[in-house]
């Protein structure tokens, strides 16, 4: 069976993570220049958390060019993990951008300062377009690619930040309402901390080699031993080498028999796991009932 079916289209992707990237840079400056005249704090924030997200797609484009090279000697499943390790990378950058917009917010609550609403609200519009652009170019990627889901989220909370900061620039041109700019902060950085701590946990899950989300070992046991056959099974392993690559290894028992004659019952097995639980992997040891199995050997 062919595990990469499911790949991205490798091409595409980084066309589209091109554009974006030279989108995030223009936005960058963009709002540095428009920070430095207007005296506007917020806009040079959001400019550094632009800035950051122009570096995490710099990473997951670099990722997904790594995840398409072949298998090779030294590396026997080829490069799948860089995208799980550039989610990491990004959902950690997105909680220490989080835990900046939280202390950013309360300063702000504090002192805040005197600035040019009406430039603020304008330069925060450019970037809010170009944001919502590249969220556009990501959002079909980012569907069922963690990587690309955590430089989504990149460029979504920054797209959520531009509005906060346009309603925030209008508030203070018009009513003078300073407290609604850290308002607005806050509610942006629980959103990308939610997002970002979920994106985190699923790719350390991973790494360390867990059960995938939403499978059950189990059921997953139960359907092996439901073959027509099987005796039992034991020294069970199920784990993804990268989001997608399911992998699953047991020693199965059946009555003694020629070892051609398994071979049914291998492609049952095979075939009712990557039905049932989109297990794209499949290794089996066939074994004559009686081996030793104590509780330990289930694992």
């Amino acid at each position: 069976m062919s595990a990469h079916s499911h790949q991205h289209n490798v091409p595409e992707s980084g066309r589209r993570l091109a554009v974006v990237i030279i989108l995030n840079f223009i936005i960058t400056i963009t709002e540095i220049i428009g920070g430095v005249i207007s005296g506007s704090l917020s806009l040079l924030s959001d400019a550094l958390h632009n800035f950051s997200d122009g570096i995490a797609v710099i990473i997951a484009w670099i990722a997904i060019r790594l995840d398409a090279r072949p298998r090779s000697e030294l590396h026997t499943f080829g490069l799948k993990r860089a995208q799980v390790l550039a989610a990491v990378i990004n959902a950690g950058a997105l909680v220490a951008i989080s835990v900046y917009l939280f202390i950013e917010a309360s300063h702000r609550f504090n002192d805040p300062h005197p600035i040019s609403g009406v430039l603020m609200s304008a330069v925060a519009t450019i970037g809010l377009v170009a944001n919502i652009l590249g969220t556009w170019l990501l959002h079909r990627g980012s569907k069922q690619n963690m990587n690309l889901k955590a430089a989504y989220l990149h460029l979504l909370s920054d797209a959520i930040s531009s509005v906060g900061v346009i309603l925030g620039g209008l508030a203070i041109a018009f009513w003078n309402v300073h407290w609604i700019d850290p308002v607005l902060t806050i509610l942006i950085g629980l959103y990308v901390l939610k997002e970002s701590l979920h994106i985190l946990w699923r790719s350390l899950g991973i790494f360390m080699l867990a059960t995938p989300q939403g499978l059950s070992l189990t059921e997953v046991r139960e359907a092996v031993l439901s073959v027509l056959d099987v005796k039992g099974t034991h020294h069970i392993h199920l784990w993804e080498v990268a989001e997608q690559d399911i992998h699953f290894e047991a020693h199965i028992e059946v009555a003694d028999q020629p070892l051609h004659d398994t071979e049914t019952i291998r492609h049952a097995i095979e075939k009712i796991l990557h039905d049932q639980f989109e297990i794209t992997h499949v290794t089996l040891q066939i074994e004559p009932i009686g081996g030793k199995c104590s509780t330990a050997d289930l694992f």
